[in-house]
C-alpha cells in the first residue's frame, strides 16, 4: 500500500462559535489546499442561549461545515442534550459525534482514539463524565492484539496529567490541579503520535517524547502532545492546528521511529511506580534531591581518597553538573545508573564497565553531568576524559593490549565513549583502521580520516550526529551520520573475524550477564585497575 499522508486539522473548544472556526477553516484551504478532515476536543457547544440558535442553522442545513468535522462530547451538564446517541452520531451535515469512547478508523488507515467528557472518580458518573472502566475498555479494545504499536491520532477534552514532566512547561496554568491522571494512564497506553485535548483556554505545544527506554527497548515513535486555545479568543491563542500524517498502519518503519533532536523522556514514566507509592512515600521522595545517588565509590569500598591534611579522610563532593530533563541511565546522579558497574569517579567524568561488554575489560567514560556527545564538554571535562584514556592506554599496556575508543552520537541522549581493549597479538592497528574502513564501505558508510591533532569540535556542530574512532596511535575516523546509522556498527567491526573474532558478541543484549557476575567483574577490574586511576592519586 503506497503511504499517503492525511491533511488533517484539530481545533480546542469552539465554545458555539460555529461561524468563526468554519470561517476560518475555509481560509485555511484557500490559501493551502484542502484537508480531510477536522477533529473538535474540548467543548463544541456553547452554554447560552445564542449558541443554540447559532447551532439550528447547522441543523437545519441553512448552514454547513465546509469540511468532514468530528466531535468529541459534552464537558458539563448543559451541552449533554446535545448529544443523544452515546455511541455517536451525526449531528448535522458534516458533524459527526464520535461517542463516548472508542477508535474511528478512517478509510486511509489513519487510526483515531477518542475519550469524551472528564474525569469522574464517583459511580455511577454523570452523562458528560468518564471513569476508569471505560479508558481501561478503551485501551483493551486496542492493546490486546500483539501487533499494536500505538494510534495515530488521540482525542481528550481534559490534558493528561503531569504531560510536561522532563518537557517544557505550560504557560498561565495551575499544574498542581491541572489534567487527569485516567487520561495520562490512557496516553501511556496508546502512545498516540499526536494527542489533541483543550478546556484550560490555552496554546501548549509539548516537545516530542520517546515511547520506549533507550538501550533497553527497540526504538519505537515519538508522541506529541498539543493542548489547544478557544475559538475566537481574544488573546488570540492559538485554536488550530494543521498537520499531515501518514498512518502507523502503512509508514515506512524507519521513518516512524525517527527521533527528533529535541525528543526528551516519557512523561508518563512515572505513572506504573506511583500507582505502588503511598501518598507519604511520595512525599518523602520528592523531598529528597536527586543528588542523593551521588555516591563516593571509595568510601564504599573503605578506602582513603584524598587526606584533609589533618589526618581524616575528605569526602569528595560533586560539582554542580547539568541535569537531564528526564530520567538518563548515565548521569551518576540518576537513579536509573547501576552504580554496581563504576570502577572509578573523577571530578567530571566516571568510568563503568560496558553492559554486555565485549570483553570483560570493556568499559565506558561517561562524563557525571548529563552532556549529549564529545563536541557539547566544556573544557574542564575534556581535560578529565583525556586523562582517563591515558590511564586506561597505561592499565591495557601492562595488560598487553591496545584500545580502540569509539562514539555513536545518534539516538543517544548521554555521551558515553567506549573503550574496547584488544590484545596485542589479535591485531595491529593498521588492521583495525582497515577493518573500519571495509565494513563501513560494505554498508554505503563513508568513513573519513580526520588529522590526528584535529579537535572534533572543529569539524562538527553540537546537536550533529555522528560516528567517532580513535585509535591507540592517536589516528581518527569519522562519518557524519545523515540518515539511518547501524547502531551496533562499532561491536560488529571489533567483533568481526578480522579482530576479535566474536561475532556472536556484537549485539550487547547477546552478551548481558547476572547482577553478581557484573559485580565480580567490576570488583576485579576496580582492583587491578587502581594503581593506574589518575582520580586516586593525591
Amino acid at each position: 500500500m503506497a503511504e499517503k499522508a492525511q491533511r488533517v486539522l484539530a481545533c480546542g473548544d469552539v465554545n458555539g462559535n460555529f461561524d468563526v472556526l468554519f470561517t476560518r477553516v475555509r481560509q485555511i484551504q484557500k490559501k493551502s489546499g484542502p484537508f480531510d478532515l477536522l477533529l473538535c476536543v474540548g467543548n463544541f457547544f456553547g452554554t447560552g442561549p445564542e449558541s443554540e440558535a447559532f447551532w439550528q442553522e447547522y441543523k437545519s442545513g441553512a448552514k454547513q461545515a465546509p469540511i468532514q468535522t468530528y466531535v468529541l462530547g459534552a464537558n458539563n451538564q448543559e451541552t449533554v442534550k446535545y448529544f443523544q446517541d452515546v455511541e455517536g452520531c451525526e449531528l448535522a451535515a458534516n458533524i459527526t459525534y464520535l461517542g463516548r469512547k472508542g477508535v474511528f478508523t478512517g478509510v486511509s488507515g489513519l487510526q483515531i482514539a477518542y475519550l469524551s467528557g472528564v474525569e469522574s472518580s464517583t459511580e455511577p458518573a454523570p452523562a458528560y463524565c468518564f471513569v476508569e472502566k471505560d479508558a481501561l475498555s478503551l485501551k483493551g479494545t486496542l492493546t490486546t492484539n500483539s501487533k499494536f504499536k500505538g494510534v495515530d491520532v488521540l482525542l481528550t477534552s481534559p490534558w493528561p496529567k503531569d504531560v510536561w514532566n522532563y518537557g517544557n512547561a505550560p504557560n498561565n496554568v495551575d499544574v498542581k490541579t491541572c489534567g487527569s491522571a485516567l487520561v495520562a494512564y490512557l496516553a501511556a497506553s496508546l502512545k498516540p503520535r499526536y494527542h489533541f485535548s483543550a478546556l484550560q483556554g490555552e496554546n501548549y505545544e509539548r516537545l516530542p517524547f520517546r515511547n520506549h527506554v533507550v538501550l533497553q527497548e527497540n526504538a519505537q515513535h515519538v508522541s506529541r502532545f498539543i493542548a489547544l486555545a478557544g475559538v475566537g479568543n481574544p488573546g488570540k491563542k492559538k485554536y488550530i492546528y494543521a498537520f499531515n500524517i501518514v498512518p502507523v498502519s502503512v509508514m515506512d518503519p524507519a521513518e516512524l521511529v525517527k527521533q527528533p533532536l529535541d525528543v526528551t523522556e516519557n512523561p508518563y514514566r512515572k505513572l506504573g511506580k506511583a500507582a505502588k507509592k503511598t501518598s507519604a512515600t511520595t512525599a518523602i521522595e520528592e523531598e529528597e534531591p536527586a543528588q542523593q545517588f551521588f555516591f563516593d565509590l571509595n568510601r564504599q569500598q573503605g578506602k582513603k581518597r584524598h587526606s584533609d591534611g589533618r589526618g581524616g579522610q575528605q569526602t569528595k563532593q560533586p560539582k554542580k553538573h547539568p541535569q537531564p530533563t528526564g530520567p538518563c541511565w548515565f548521569c551518576l546522579a540518576s537513579p536509573e545508573v547501576e552504580k554496581h558497574l563504576v570502577v572509578s569517579i573523577g571530578e567530571h567524568c566516571y568510568v563503568a564497565l560496558a553492559k554486555g561488554g565485549l570483553t570483560s575489560d570493556h568499559v565506558l567514560i561517561l562524563p557525571i553531568g548529563h552532556y549529549q556527545a564529545i563536541v557539547d564538554l566544556s573544557t574542564e571535562v575534556v581535560e578529565e576524559c583525556e586523562k582517563y584514556k591515558a590511564s586506561l592506554k597505561k592499565f591495557y599496556k601492562s595488560k598487553g593490549k591496545r584500545y580502540v575508543m569509539f562514539e555513536r552520537n545518534y539516538r543517544s541522549q548521554h555521551l558515553q565513549l567506549q573503550v574496547v581493549p584488544l590484545p596485542l597479538s589479535c591485531c595491529a592497528t593498521e588492521d583495525i583502521k582497515e577493518s573500519f574502513i571495509v565494513q563501513a564501505q560494505e554498508q554505503n558508510i563513508e568513513l573519513l580520516e580526520i588529522p590526528e591533532h584535529t579537535d572534533i569540535k572543529q569539524i562538527v556542530q553540537p546537536g550533529t550526529p555522528y560516528f567517532y574512532v580513535e585509535l591507540d596511535n592517536g589516528e581518527k575516523l569519522f562519518h557524519r551520520i545523515k540518515r539511518n546509522f547501524p547502531l551496533q556498527f562499532g561491536r560488529e567491526v571489533l567483533a568481526s573475524e578480522a579482530v576479535l573474532n566474536i561475532p556472536t558478541r556484537a549485539d550487547w543484549r547477546a552478551c548481558k550477564l547476572s547482577q553478581d557476575e557484573e559485580e565480580s567483574q567490576a570488583k576485579s577490574f576496580r582492583r587491578d585497575f587502581e594503581s593506574f586511576d589518575f582520580s586516586l592519586q593525591d
